[in-house]
């Protein structure tokens, strides 16, 4: 296996890095359907670190090993989230479709040390004022409404009738942005082509038209203050700047809403395709715990992570990290790292999983606790308001999303008896 040995000239990766030689495209449908199998070929060929090209053949690094992963979160001195440094920014053309999570912005996501804590001290702080008994019930009030409007028939695409509008509906009611306008959608839809492009997407485009319409909240907001995240964000004694705000909340709506819809429908998958569960399905709360926890294992609704960028040169995994390198964080490969479940068999009482990734940049408190009730809410009322819920195809039929970064499928198809309105 070749190994990086040296700097090369400005722009030109030298022998040996992820742009030459055997590295794997971060794509194609090994990843779509069974990214898992490529993962433990990956590992079998380069071990706990992969060479990978992402979009447009650039380089990067792939972490796939657990202890790896935690290695590279915890240690923000060698592993830092300013993208600034990365060592490939002449080969990244204007539209280039990671560009908006790759770019730097002043968002959270990028900050780093104090500003960092700053910051995100003010996102914990905001999302501590929700009453998670009152999101649980606004969350059961969203299902019914939605539940309601497709029960008299007997079946239903669950992921365009169920899991992202409740996801969406319960993070614009968190955020403080008013449910079911076309404004909201029109939000929902290009977050969408942001974080899961498809054919004919302009990702760059998209995430702008986030970003305005996120800044007429925050004016709204700082005009008309609500008990709301935005209003707490503005009225933290922090005093982040409008813009600053606007930044954070994207993240904070980007991972309310995707991530939250796609383990919801997850989840519901598992729950109706594995024999395990099919017996304790109906109104199994504990069987809805086990599945939530071990979809977070095995299915976590954000696969890869970009990422983190080498402070100065290192090693890692056996391999060469020069300064600058981009690392593209696989929570899922690190979930199911052979190292740490030697067996083969994931245990679902264990939530040692990094599907909320590690660290200081890992999801804020209390961000996966909203996001379960969420889940939770949205799966046990599914399955209490529709008790002989079933799919309506064969689980071999099911496919998944075109997408590396987020694990979630294209569509959930089910049948029931109906529902008399």
């Amino acid at each position: 296996m070749t190994e990086v040995t040296g700097p090369a000239a400005p722009g030109t990766p030298p022998p040996g890095c992820p742009a030459h030689g055997d590295a794997v495209r971060l794509g194609g449908l090994e990843y779509q359907q069974t990214p898992f199998e490529l993962y433990r070929d990956l590992r079998g060929r380069y071990g706990s670190v992969a060479p990978v090209l992402l979009d447009g053949d650039v380089p990067a690094w792939l972490v796939l090993g657990y202890s790896e992963v935690s290695y590279v979160t915890a240690h923000d001195e060698l592993f830092a989230r300013d993208s600034r440094r990365w060592n490939q920014w002449d080969r990244i053309p204007a539209d280039w479709p990671l560009l908006p999570f790759v770019g730097y912005q002043p968002s959270v996501l990028f900050t780093e040390g104090a500003e960092h804590r700053r910051r995100a001290g003010v996102i914990t702080e905001a999302l501590e004022g929700v009453d998670q008994f009152e999101l649980g019930r606004e969350c059961v009030h969203i299902a019914d409404q939605l539940i309601a409007s497709f029960s008299g028939r007997g079946t239903a695409e669950l992921m365009s009738a169920y899991t992202h509008p409740l996801a969406m509906r319960a993070a614009v009611h968190m955020v403080g942005m008013p449910a079911g306008t076309a404004d909201t959608e029109a939000l929902v839809e290009d977050l969408r082509m942001s974080l899961d492009t498809a054919e004919g997407d302009d990702p760059v485009a998209a995430y702008g038209r986030v970003g305005e319409r996120v800044h007429r909240l925050v004016t709204e907001r700082r005009a008309r203050p609500a008990a709301d995240v935005t209003s707490r964000m503005l009225e933290h004694p922090a005093g982040l700047t409008d813009e600053e705000i606007v930044q954070d909340l994207i993240s904070v709506i980007a991972a309310a809403q995707q991530p939250t819809a796609n383990w919801i429908c997850n989840t519901l998958r598992l729950l109706l395709t594995d024999e395990r569960f099919a017996l304790n399905v109906s109104g199994g709360r504990l069987s809805v715990g086990q599945a939530l926890n071990e979809v977070l294992w095995l299915d976590t609704p954000t696969q890869n992570f970009i990422g983190r960028w080498a402070v100065r040169d290192t090693q890692l995994g056996g391999r060469h990290i020069r300064a600058g390198d981009c690392l593209v964080l696989g929570l899922a490969a690190a979930n199911s790292d052979p190292q740490i479940w030697p067996g083969a068999e994931v245990g679902s009482e264990n939530s040692a999983h990094l599907s909320f990734s590690n660290g200081e940049h890992r999801c804020p408190y209390p961000a996966p606790l909203l996001a379960d009730v969420i889940a939770r809410t949205a799966v046990e009322t599914l399955l209490e308001r529709l008790p002989d819920l079933v799919l309506a195809v064969d689980p071999k039929e099911l496919t998944w999303r075109p997408s590396v970064w987020m694990r979630g499928l294209t569509a959930l198809p089910v049948q029931f008896t109906p529902v008399a309105q």
